[in-house]
């Protein structure tokens, strides 16, 4: 099935090197045995994720 284009102004289309990756760590999240999406917030594989994460959007907008 072609791939829909998205032109509005909300989330863009991301790309299928993205989508991949994406679908091969979803049903096993760094070799945890569970999805990212079935552990507690407050774990510490997801804890590990959003501290990345919030590190990351500091670095790159240059925030301390």
């Amino acid at each position: 099935m072609p791939r829909k284009y998205n032109f509005s102004a909300g989330p863009a289309m991301l790309p299928e090197a993205v989508l991949k990756q994406a679908q091969e760590e979803l049903p096993d999240w760094h070799d945890s045995g569970a999805s990212i999406m079935e552990m507690s917030h407050r774990g510490k594989e997801f804890v590990s994720v959003y501290e990345e994460a919030e590190k990351d959007v500091r670095e790159l907008l240059d925030v301390p």
